[in-house]
């Protein structure tokens, strides 16, 4: 049974990076789930953590697994949400289209969701359920942005950082962090007419081909030394633990902007004491996002229709699939008794034009009443009403020992 465990809406920063799995992480907690899931795929952002998995333990037994494997206070389960088979397919068709995240209808989540699915096919923790569901998920979120054109309203918290920042007068900007986020950044700050942008990396000789003389990469260290000098500064790092802590900062100097994206925080929240500092973080950055929501969300709701006709072809897949068993039985009992009658005929038969003529039309008249049958039976499942069909398919085409 496909069941999906993750964070309420709603749920506050501070709660949220306790609920946090790192990528380091990600594959060893794999892992240990798959000693009690089929099927396990780990979507964790800045923003959500959700937990797919396929097997039989259910509801509050699972729970409690996937709480201990992950090392996770069981008095916040409270904070989270548990669904299970149609409920966590919508679930995660809606996800991969932008409609559950915080600034809604933002681009990224399709691009975590493909990461997050081949981290997991790597290493065999998808093969079956999941698999065909994280498949047309991200196929249905590829057709929903280009139908539904939501290109032209770009959003992600990378450029309402990155304009929130030029709106206030940044010239001099600091990047750190150039992972998937990062890199956004980047490109955004470099887009708008600035003087300069430090970015700042744990090894400097990774980055190459960066050609625009605005540009200086330095490390955490040398970073750290001139952050009083900047106007604003992004921080989207993985890091399990604070880049910039209070120390770092200069109680008195210029007005500073810092836009913490990350989770867990790379800024320390007690900065806040200094007058000359602006600190925002991912919760208040989603919030800046109300000029665009209306218009997106009346974009995605117009073209709700292909979300839920993905829905429905997985359900569908995943309901036939369940009589596959009974399916195959029936052709294999088909195929016995065609051998036989035709075994028979060869018996009795000396031309064997004849005997090739009367073979193919055995096999031709089994397989039409056979896919006749299995049609039926597959109509009958779409409508919850394959019991009674089983039952007398099964007296007809399957020979009882």
């Amino acid at each position: 049974m496909i069941q999906l465990l993750g964070i309420r809406k709603n749920i506050g920063v501070k709660i949220r990076e306790k609920l946090a799995i790192s990528q380091k992480k990600r594959e060893e907690y794999t892992k240990k789930l798959l000693e009690y899931f089929d099927e396990v795929v780990i979507l964790s952002t800045c923003n959500r953590t959700e937990i797919y998995f396929n097997g039989s333990l259910k509801e509050e037994e699972g729970l409690k697994k996937i709480f201990e494997i992950l090392g996770w206070d069981i008095e916040l389960k409270e904070d989270c949400f548990y669904l299970e088979e149609k409920g966590a397919v919508r679930h995660l068709m809606e996800v991969v289209c932008g409609f559950h995240s915080r600034i809604l209808g933002e681009d990224q989540i399709l691009g975590q969701i493909k990461e997050a699915y081949f981290s997991a096919y790597k290493i065999g923790a998808v093969k079956n359920e999941l698999q065909r569901l994280f498949q047309e998920a991200i196929t249905c979120g590829k057709k929903f942005r280009t139908e539904g054109k939501l290109y032209e309203i770009p959003v992600s918290s990378a450029s309402i950082a990155v304009n929130e920042a030029i709106k206030k007068g940044a010239k001099n900007i600091m990047v750190i962090g150039y992972g998937e986020v990062g890199k956004l950044v980047f490109k955004y700050a470099l887009s708008n007419n600035i003087n300069e942008l430090n970015l700042i990396v744990r090894n400097v000789e990774k980055i190459q081909g960066i050609e625009d003389k605005r540009v200086k990469v330095i490390n955490y260290q040398e970073g750290r030394k001139i952050i009083n000098d900047m106007d604003a500064v992004i921080s989207c790092t993985s890091a399990p633990h604070l880049i910039i802590e209070k120390e770092h900062i200069n109680e008195e100097g210029k007005k500073l902007i810092i836009f913490d994206l990350a989770l867990p925080r790379d800024i320390d929240e007690k900065i806040k004491d200094f007058k000359r500092i602006e600190l925002y973080d991912i919760d208040d950055i989603s919030s800046m996002d109300d000029e665009n929501k209306k218009i997106r969300k009346e974009r995605m709701e117009e073209f709700r229709s292909i979300i839920n006709k993905y829905i429905d072809d997985y359900l569908n897949w995943k309901s036939i699939k369940e009589i596959s068993p009974i399916i195959q039985k029936i052709k294999e009992n088909s195929n016995d008794i065609v051998e036989k009658r035709e075994t028979t005929l060869k018996n009795k038969c000396n031309d064997k034009k004849d005997i090739e003529i009367a073979n193919r039309l055995i096999k031709s008249t089994s397989d039409y009443y056979v896919n006749r049958a299995i049609e039926v039976l597959k109509e009958e499942k779409l409508k919850g009403q394959e019991e009674e069909c089983i039952r007398i398919l099964e007296k007809i085409f399957i020979k009882k020992n």
